[in-house]
C-alpha cells in the first residue's frame, strides 16, 4: 500500500501488521498487506452487532491463526478475504490469480461450512461434525474455522441471545469436540467454558466464583502436599518440573451434573503432572521410582492406578497416572510422564474422542484428522504440501428442507434418501426436488444437497428399484414389500384355483391339483403357481383343461398346454379359426360393444357388411340371432396366446349398502389389494339405503375380472356383484 491511505490501514491494525512482521518474511508481509487492503474496502461501511467494523472479526481471526495455531501465509490470506468471499464481493478464484491457488480451495472449503445449517438435534451432532470434516479438502480449512469460532465466542456477548445460543450450542457440540480430537486443547477447553457461560450462566459463576474462593487454598494445599516428596526427588537426582493443572469449568460442571454432587465433592479439581528429563530408555524406571516415591508418603488407590507406559494406549498416549490420599482424606491426581511423552501428549495424540462410521475405503475422518495431528507436530506451514491423502470421500450428508441431516453412502439415491428418512415415504416415492431443482428417484445425491421427498399415494415399490438403491436399508424394505406383495398375490390365486375347482365340480383336491400344475408347469412352489393365476400367466381355462385331461389319464405335454385354447375353439369348427391377439389394430377387426369381449372369454366373428369382422362372446346376446340369420357369416375364433398380456376394459355391476366408507372400500379392494386399475366408477346411492353403479376396470383377461368380483363380495355390505356386457 501506498500514500496517506496505506498510512492510515497501519495504523488501525497496528498489532497486526507488528505480528505478522515478527511471524513472516518481507514477501509474505507484502501480500498479506494488499489481501487486508483489499478486505478493508470491500468490507468497508460494514459493522457488528456492537457497531465495530466488520473487518475487525477478520483480522483477529487471522491473529488467532498466526499465533494460536501457527498457520502460514497463505491461510493468513484466506482468513482476511473469507467474508469478502463469502458474500460474492470477490471470487475464490480471483483471489486464488491474486495470492495464489492454495488460497482457492482454502476459500472454497471455508464458504462450505459457512453455508452448513446446524438446526441438528444433540443426536446428530457426529455427523455435522464429519460433515465439516468432509468440506476441508483443504487441512488447513478446519483449523482457520476453529480460530474463526474462537473469535465469535470471545465476542459473543455482542450477538442477540437467540444467535448467542444456537452459536454456543455449535461450538460447544462441534467445534470444541473437533479441536479435542486435533489435539488444540487450549482451544477447546476455551470454546467449552465460553460455551457454558451463555448455555448455563448460572452454574458458570458459580463454579467460576469457587475456583476463585479456593484458589490460595489450592495453592497452599499443593506446596504441603508436594513437600516431602520434592524433597526426596532432589535426594535422587531426577531431572524434573511439576505442573499443576486446574479442570476447566466445563469439566468440572460435567461432572458434577454426571455424578450429582456439589463443587465441595468433586475431589480432582486438579491434578499434579511429573514431567522428568531423561533419555528414553530410563523413562520407564524413572516414571515408577517417582511413583513409588509419592506412594511412600500417601496412599494410593489401586481402582484408579492407570498404566499407559507399559502398554500405551493405542492413539500413542504414554503416561503413569495413580490417585493418591493424604491422611486427611484429600483426593490428589499424579500424573507422571517424561518429557517425550509430554510432548506427545500435549500436541493431541491423547485425544480420546473418536469419529464413527470411518473405514469404508480411503481415510475415514478418524483416520484423516489422526494424519493431519500428526502433521501439525512436524511443520503446520506446510500442510498442503505434506498431506496427500484426500479427505473422507465414502461418506456423504444430505439435509432435509428443515434442515436435519442425514448420513448416506457415497452414491446414495434420492430413493435411499426417501427410505432412510421413512420406509411409507421410500414406497411412495416418486421423484424428487434437490437444490430446488426437479429430479427422479436415480438422481445421485452429492455433499450439501437439500432435499425434498415427492410422493403418490399411488405409486409402490417395483423389482427395477432394487437397482437405484444402494443402501441396505432401502433395498431390504424393497425388497420385503416385493415379498408381501407376492405372498397377496399368491393368497388371491389359490383363492381362485379353489372357485374354480369348486364350481368345476372336479374330483380332485387343491393339493393334488397344485402338485400337477406345477410340474406341468415347471414351478418349484405353490407359490409360484398362485402368483402366475393371479397375474393371468397361467389362463384359468387351460388349468381346467389340464385337470381334466390328468383325471381322465391322459399325458400332459407342453404342447398340448400351448394348444388348449385353440383346441376348444377349432374343434367348434372342425377347421380353422381366426387368431385374435392384443394388437387388434393390425387387423380389420373390433371387439363388439354389445358384449365387450376380453381375452379368456368364449369368442366368435362375425363378418358386417361395412365395419370388418366383429369378434362377440359365446355368450353375447345377439349371438344366438346372429348364428341363426346369418349362419355363413360367423367364424370360429379364439385368442392367440393363453397370457393376458394386454389391456381390456370390464364392466362390474355393484349393489352394496349404502354405508359411510363402502365407496373407499371397494376402491381399496380394486386399487390398493388387487392393484388393478379403475378406468371409471359411478355409484350412487337410490335413497333407500342401496348404493349401486358401475365400476369399469382395466384388466389383462376374464379370469382377473372373476377374482376381482370375488374380491368385491368379501366386501361387508356388499349385496351383489357381477360382470355386465358394457
Amino acid at each position: 500500500m501506498e500514500g496517506v491511505e496505506a498510512r492510515d490501514v497501519k495504523e488501525r491494525y497496528a498489532a497486526f501488521y507488528k505480528l505478522i512482521g515478527e511471524s513472516f518474511s518481507p514477501h509474505s508481509v507484502e501480500l498479506i498487506d494488499a489481501a487486508l487492503a483489499l478486505a478493508d474496502q470491500k468490507l468497508e461501511g460494514m459493522v457488528r452487532y456492537d457497531g465495530t467494523p466488520l473487518i475487525m472479526h477478520s483480522v483477529h481471526t487471522a491473529e488467532i491463526v498466526i499465533s494460536e495455531i501457527g498457520l502460514g501465509r497463505n491461510s493468513t490470506i484466506s482468513t482476511l478475504l473469507h467474508d469478502v468471499v463469502r458474500m460474492g464481493m470477490v471470487s475464490a478464484e480471483e483471489v486464488g490469480e491474486r495470492f495464489g491457488e492454495p488460497c482457492t480451495n482454502i476459500l472454497k472449503g471455508l464458504c462450505n461450512i459457512s453455508d452448513v445449517n446446524t438446526k441438528v438435534a444433540d443426536e446428530q451432532a457426529d455427523n455435522f461434525r464429519d460433515l465439516i470434516v468432509s468440506y476441508s479438502t483443504d487441512p488447513r480449512v478446519i483449523l482457520i474455522k476453529l480460530a474463526d469460532r474462537l473469535e465469535v465466542m470471545r465476542s459473543l456477548d455482542m450477538f442477540p441471545p437467540e444467535k448467542q445460543e444456537k452459536k454456543s450450542w455449535e461450538s460447544l457440540n462441534l467445534y470444541a469436540q473437533i479441536a479435542h480430537k486435533l489435539g488444540l486443547y487450549t482451544i477447546k477447553s476455551e470454546l467449552e467454558d465460553l460455551s457454558l457461560s451463555h448455555l448455563e450462566p448460572e452454574a458458570y459463576r458459580h463454579i467460576h466464583r469457587k475456583l476463585e474462593e479456593t484458589a490460595q487454598e489450592r495453592s497452599r494445599f499443593i506446596e504441603r502436599f508436594l513437600a516431602p516428596v520434592e524433597e526426596k526427588l532432589r535426594q535422587t537426582g531426577i531431572k524434573y518440573h511439576i505442573k499443576s493443572r486446574t479442570k476447566s469449568i466445563y469439566s468440572i460442571w460435567r461432572k458434577m451434573r454426571k455424578a450429582g454432587i456439589p463443587f465441595e465433592e468433586v475431589f480432582d479439581i486438579f491434578a499434579l503432572r511429573v514431567i522428568i528429563d531423561c533419555p528414553q530408555e530410563m523413562e520407564k524406571p524413572l516414571c515408577w521410582m517417582i511413583y513409588s516415591i509419592f506412594t511412600d508418603f500417601y496412599t494410593p488407590n489401586p481402582d484408579r492406578m492407570r498404566d499407559w507406559i507399559s502398554i500405551p494406549k493405542s492413539n500413542g498416549y504414554e503416561s503413569l497416572h495413580t490417585t493418591v490420599v493424604t491422611k486427611d482424606g484429600h483426593w490428589v491426581e499424579v500424573q507422571i510422564r517424561s518429557e517425550r511423552m509430554d510432548e506427545v501428549a500435549e500436541r493431541g495424540i491423547a485425544a480420546h474422542w473418536r469419529y464413527k462410521g470411518v473405514n469404508q475405503g480411503g481415510l475415514g475422518s478418524e483416520q484423516w484428522l489422526s494424519k493431519l495431528r500428526e502433521l501439525m507436530e512436524t511443520d503446520t506451514h506446510t500442510l498442503d504440501k505434506r498431506l496427500d491423502a484426500p479427505a473422507p470421500s465414502d461418506e456423504i450428508f444430505v439435509f432435509t428442507p428443515n434442515g436435519d441431516l442425514r448420513k448416506l453412502p457415497e452414491g446414495a439415491t434420492v430413493l435411499d434418501f426417501a427410505f432412510d428418512i421413512h420406509s411409507n415415504l421410500g414406497a411412495s416415492c416418486t421423484g424428487g426436488r434437490v437444490n430446488h431443482r426437479n429430479v427422479q428417484i436415480k438422481e445421485p445425491l452429492h455433499n450439501g444437497d437439500i432435499v425434498e421427498i415427492l410422493t403418490s399415494k399411488t405409486q409402490k415399490p417395483k423389482a427395477d428399484w432394487l437397482n437405484i438403491v444402494t443402501t441396505s436399508k432401502a433395498r431390504n424394505k424393497i425388497k420385503a414389500y416385493l415379498r408381501e406383495e407376492a405372498a397377496k398375490a399368491a393368497n388371491l390365486g389359490r383363492e381362485e384355483l379353489e372357485r374354480k375347482l369348486k364350481n368345476w365340480k372336479l374330483s380332485i383336491t387343491i393339493d393334488d391339483a397344485v402338485s400337477v400344475l406345477c410340474k406341468f408347469y415347471k414351478l418349484k412352489t405353490g407359490t409360484e403357481l398362485y402368483g402366475q393365476i393371479a397375474s393371468g400367466k397361467i389362463d384359468i381355462a387351460d388349468v381346467k383343461e389340464l385337470i381334466t385331461r390328468h383325471l381322465n389319464g391322459e399325458p400332459l405335454t407342453q404342447t398340448q398346454a400351448r394348444g388348449t385354447a385353440a383346441t376348444r375353439t377349432a374343434d367348434t369348427a372342425s377347421g380353422d379359426a381366426l387368431v385374435i391377439d392384443e394388437e387388434i389394430h393390425n387387423l380389420d377387426y373390433k371387439l363388439a360393444k354389445c358384449c365387450n369381449p376380453i381375452f379368456g372369454d368364449e369368442i366368435f366373428g362375425f363378418v358386417t357388411v361395412t365395419s370388418g369382422i366383429t369378434i362377440h362372446r359365446q355368450d353375447c346376446p345377439n349371438a344366438m340371432r346372429l348364428r341363426a340369420m346369418y349362419p355363413y357369416r360367423v367364424l370360429p375364433a379364439r385368442w392367440r396366446s393363453t397370457k393376458g398380456q394386454g389391456a381390456f376394459r370390464a364392466s362390474i355391476r355393484v349393489v352394496a349398502d349404502d354405508t359411510t366408507g363402502m365407496v373407499n372400500r371397494i376402491t381399496e379392494v380394486i386399487n390398493h389389494d388387487l392393484k388393478i386399475n379403475i378406468r371409471s366408477m359411478n355409484l350412487a346411492s337410490n335413497g333407500k339405503g342401496t348404493l349401486a353403479g358401475l365400476i369399469n376396470v382395466e384388466v389383462t383377461g376374464s379370469q382377473i375380472v372373476d377374482m376381482v368380483i370375488y374380491n368385491i363380495m368379501r366386501i361387508k355390505g356388499v349385496q351383489r356383484a357381477y360382470r355386465v356386457n358394457n
